[in-house]
């Protein structure tokens, strides 16, 4: 960890990292000592924060044991909400910010994937249970009728996807990527979308909890996901 550390210093080219977080547990390695071992970097200067990713809520309990966790990095859509039962409260709880990624589940929701789009063979979309077959075709009809809801608000798909996770509370900031300017200006569009009341509950109409058809992984993957367990 410490060694790791270093490295990213060194290659970065600054004295110390905002936030150092842990891409996947190790299950071979107790929570306690990677957390503990990063808590040794932030008294000695070269870490400000510690993160975590992908876990859940009883390993984020022990984590926050051994010393304050700043923030969570987890996978939150309208299509992937499985956190709110246990590990968003727990995270509440104790004080810890959420970084939402997948908010648009890799363009899933985004507004812009075609049922008959071709995809190269790395990419990962391509393995993806979502964007498979028959539940393709069900998770593209929950994007038709969040379209709907969009096009009643004179905002696009993907704007109405990151403003609902933006309406989630102060503490969930999502992560938006981007590979074309016009597609990054359409996703910064949703700051000035405001979801009333009744806004949120057209979307929840549209895209119910647990509507998503199919795992977010590939089985293999989500069998390694500590947030899964």
């Amino acid at each position: 960890m410490k060694s790791f550390a270093a490295y990213s210093l060194q290659r970065l080219g600054v004295d110390h990292i905002d936030v150092y977080r842990i891409a996947r547990v190790d299950p071979d390695v107790p929570i306690e000592e990677t957390v503990g071992a990063i808590a040794e970097l932030v008294e000695a200067g070269h870490v400000r924060h510690i993160g975590l990713s992908e876990v859940g809520a009883d390993t984020i309990r022990r984590a926050a044991a051994v010393a304050p966790i700043a923030d969570l990095q987890i996978e939150y859509s309208l299509i992937s909400r499985g956190i709110e039962e246990r590990i968003l409260p727990a995270c509440r709880e104790l004080g810890i910010a959420v970084t939402a990624y997948g908010v648009l589940s890799r363009g899933l929701i985004s507004g812009h994937f075609s049922r008959d789009r071709q995809l190269a063979a790395n990419d990962f979309r391509g393995m993806s249970p979502r964007f498979q077959g028959e539940n393709l075709q069900r998770n593209l009809d929950l994007v038709d009728a969040l379209r709907k809801v969009a096009e009643e608000r004179d905002a696009s798909v993907a704007q109405i996807a990151i403003a609902w996770v933006l309406s989630r509370g102060e503490d969930i900031v999502p992560l938006v990527g981007a590979r074309r300017r016009d597609r990054l200006t359409e996703a910064l569009g949703a700051l000035d979308v405001s979801l009333t009341p009744s806004d949120l509950a057209a979307i929840e109409e549209a895209v119910p909890p647990g509507a998503a058809a199919g795992d977010r992984y590939p089985a293999e993957q989500m069998a390694h996901l500590d947030s899964e367990h």
